[in-house]
């Protein structure tokens, strides 16, 4: 007999939406991947670097040629400097990345505050190592952090905060107010950070994302993680990084290399020849606003009512004024009825919670988004 880990976890909402949709030939705006091609020039450095004998194992920590341009990116776009050789890992896509800290943090007995809606990684590796998640809920109608909440939910035992920004499902980032928060917090505490950061290239309306390696106090006691998948299109080659400094990164490569290994060799290779031109990321943001300005164009004569996403390639839609089904019902009935899978949001929460909220993914082909939004709008 197994005794499970994870004895309460079931199947993710993204696989049981995405089989649904599948079963029912619907529209998937449920799970987060585009449906549309990458980029030529990509395909074509990784056939290259195939062709050219990268086959074999990499480095454990990942090509030198990609941290180097990990580390310039983010010295450019952040003002800090995280030294390649020792700061910077390359992962098996974001998730490895996150469950390699949180398991280099947590130890039983541990506790770590997790905002919700939360991506659903976050929980079941805290509760995989033995630690105990303490879940504060973002405020309505902006999910933004409700301050006072996290300074009385310290303990002794608070050893991590989890920061997800740009944040999904929302699409809310956070703020400097936000920033000096947590230093406040995390200053003279034993208290950890991981930052959640995969959609750092997907922020709107002029905004700019701030990184948590911005600051040097929380820059000092972070695991910074991104995903090259959400920012080129990729999300199935499943590589990602994390920064943090010497100290954390030691512990973090000691199960990083038995967790992985070593990351996929020839596309490590076209990744760090991809980044040398800088468009190739810069260009995101406005690429993928103008899917979402598209969409909710599309819908503005709808009875949903999107809630402002901020960043991401996520829309939450409130659907109040059309049903009074719990999200769960709303989004199977979805399918069944007008062929479209959209995510119910109470998934995203630790216990009951129906706000009347979907998630869809707009980063999908303009013509699957006008589909979808024409049967939407007959609701």
């Amino acid at each position: 007999m197994i005794k499970s880990k994870l004895k309460n976890i079931g199947m993710s909402i993204f696989a049981v939406m995405t089989k649904l949709a599948n079963e029912k030939n619907a529209i998937n705006l449920s799970q987060g991947f585009p449906d549309f091609d990458i980029s030529p020039k990509l395909i074509e450095f990784v056939n290259h670097f195939m062709k050219d004998g990268k086959n074999q194992y990499a480095p454990m920590p990942g090509v030198p040629e990609l941290r180097k341009m990990v580390s310039s990116k983010i010295e450019k776009l952040y003002n800090c400097k995280y030294d390649f050789e020792s700061d910077i890992t390359i992962t098996v896509g974001a998730t490895q990345a996150l469950y390699t800290a949180i398991s280099v943090l947590i130890n039983p007995g541990d506790e770590a505050i997790i905002f919700e809606p939360a991506y659903d990684s976050y929980a079941p590796s805290v509760i995989v190592n033995g630690g105990k998640p303490i879940y504060i809920s973002l405020q309505l109608p902006d999910f933004s952090i409700p301050w006072s909440e996290v300074n009385s939910a310290i303990t002794s035992k608070t050893k991590l905060i989890i920061i997800n920004s740009p944040h999904n499902p929302t699409g809310a980032v956070i703020s400097q107010d936000d920033i000096n928060e947590l230093e406040r917090i995390v200053r003279d505490r034993n208290i950890f950070i991981i930052s959640d950061e995969v959609y750092e290239h997907i922020v709107f309306d002029g905004n700019k994302h701030i990184s948590i390696s911005e600051s040097e106090i929380l820059r000092n006691k972070s695991f910074v993680i991104s995903s090259f998948g959400k920012t080129f299109h990729t999300t199935g080659w499943k590589i990602g990084y994390c920064a943090a400094q010497k100290i954390l990164t030691e512990e973090f490569r000691k199960l990083h290399q038995f967790i992985v290994f070593a990351v996929n060799t020839p596309i490590q290779y076209a990744y760090a020849e991809f980044l040398k031109d800088e468009k190739n990321y810069l260009d995101v943001s406005s690429f993928y606003q103008k899917k979402r300005d598209f969409f909710l164009e599309l819908i503005k004569d709808s009875k949903f009512k999107p809630l402002h996403s901020k960043g991401t390639y996520f829309q939450l839609l409130d659907y109040s004024q059309i049903s009074d089904k719990d999200d769960f019902n709303f989004a199977f009935e979805l399918i069944e009825n007008i062929k479209v899978a959209v995510i119910p949001l109470s998934p995203f929460y630790s216990r009951q919670n129906d706000n009347k909220l979907v998630r869809i993914c707009f980063a999908k082909k303009d013509e699957v988004l006008y589909e979808a939004s024409q049967r939407m709008k007959k609701l």
